[in-house]
């Protein structure tokens, strides 16, 4: 399609080209002011589609068994906005609380929604204050401070215990555990508005791997998003951007902007060998890497190492890592299925059991990228640690020494989250 592409618009007068351009395309535009963190693009919905549950297909999808998980790949045009990013970015979304969450907060407080609040020198509705403007997911210690000052005498001394000093690993469960609603409800409370807004702490984008190159897919800028929900004393707690994300239509606008990560590129020397470990939606920044790779002609080794817990329903861009090994754009793919056979296995096992291939990947000049949760990056970090020790011939020590000097010379990089 996209060769066609190329076809017609060199057999058209330049004039006419802006009428063939793809949707989302580059066209030359520029933004008449810049957009970032403070000043957000509004970047347009051009596909929401579910990768988890169904085998990904490129221009469609086969349905397998059902998923408890849901996994979107999602599509936002960046045209006209000026903005910029390289494959290892991360795009940041200012998302909106959903409307249901906000009515729970306001029925549980018996607060009315259009009563006008002023803080920082804005007046809005104290339902906007809750939807666009704070934190309802994130519960924090001034907030359980100031619950205690309106709660009845009993509920302030249980929280007061929870907030004394010492006390610091049962504040960290709760914190954990419960979100704004679960407190208000747990602990009633009186409230004004103004005290609300003040209490709650000012909403934070969230920040998402771009699964994409712009050298292929033009002014798009790709994502997978694992939808998170859980239920928690009695009740379902949605995650506040996937879900915002999620519920974001073909044609609706997210406010965007391009979180620049200096430390997670792909090698300026195209003939470097890389080597990819990305369970779940860790693998996003890989694809962008494969696309730039073969965008720009590099002739180093692409391998990837990829974990999730079931193969029929949870291997992420599936078909285009098969098209990709085809194309000779990937030139290794390792995979492995905790949830798939009695005995769990992770990505560290295959990690170990390819120990050997890894080691001469490495010591012939290879760049090492982990992308995901904090605990694999450890869990891997280990793996690493160990494959190096028994196929160097090293002990422990002077293993972790060896990563650390890949990590000074930028050949190993982590983005765990």
């Amino acid at each position: 399609a996209v060769a066609r592409a190329r076809e017609l618009l060199a057999a058209v007068p330049n004039s006419d080209i802006t009428a063939l351009r793809p949707h989302g395309a580059s066209s030359g535009e520029t933004a008449t002011a810049p957009h970032d963190r403070q000043h957000p693009f509004p970047a347009e919905v051009l596909a929401s589609q579910p990768l988890s549950g169904r085998r990904w297909k490129g221009t469609g999808f086969r349905l397998y068994r059902a998923s408890d998980k849901d996994v979107r790949h999602i599509e936002l045009s960046l045209q006209g906005s000026g903005l910029q990013y390289e494959p290892g970015d991360a795009l940041g979304v200012w998302p909106r609380n959903a409307d249901a969450l906000v009515d729970d907060v306001l029925n549980t407080v018996r607060l009315d929604g259009e009563a006008a609040v002023t803080a920082g020198g804005d007046t809005l509705p104290l339902r906007e204050w809750l939807a666009d403007k704070r934190e309802l997911a994130r519960l924090s210690r001034p907030v359980l401070a100031a619950l205690a000052e309106r709660t009845g005498a009993g509920e302030a001394a249980e929280l007061r215990a929870l907030l004394a000093p010492g006390q610091s690993a049962g504040l960290a469960v709760l914190l954990a555990n419960h979100q704004l609603i679960d407190v208000l409800r747990r602990w009633p409370s009186d409230w004004d508005p103004d005290a609300l807004v003040a209490a709650l702490r000012p909403l934070a984008p969230r920040l998402y791997s771009i699964a994409s190159s712009r050298k292929r897919v033009g002014d798009e800028a790709h994502l997978a998003v694992d939808v998170l929900r859980h239920d928690a004393h009695g009740h379902a707690h949605p995650g506040t951007a996937s879900g915002f994300l999620a519920t974001r239509e073909e044609g609706a606008q997210v406010p965007v902007f391009v979180e620049p990560n200096e430390r997670f590129r792909v090698p300026a020397d195209g003939s470097r060998d890389i080597v990819m470990i990305g369970p779940g939606t860790g693998v996003a920044p890989f694809r962008g890497f494969v696309q730039e790779r073969a965008e720009t002609g590099a002739n180093g080794r692409n391998w990837l190492l990829f974990g999730a817990r079931h193969f029929d329903t949870e291997f992420l861009y599936q078909s285009e890592w098969q098209d990709a090994l085809r194309r000779g754009e990937l030139h290794r793919l390792d995979a492995t299925f905790s949830r798939d056979q009695p005995e769990k296995r992770y990505i560290q096992h295959r990690l170990r059991e390819h120990g050997r291939e890894l080691h001469a990947w490495l010591q012939g000049g290879a760049h090492l990228y982990v992308c995901g949760a904090i605990g694999m990056g450890k869990d891997v970090h280990a793996a690493l640690v160990d494959v190096i020790a028994e196929h160097g011939r090293l002990d422990a020590e002077d293993a972790a020494g060896y990563l650390a000097t890949l990590q000074r010379e930028g050949r190993y990089s982590r983005d765990v989250y």
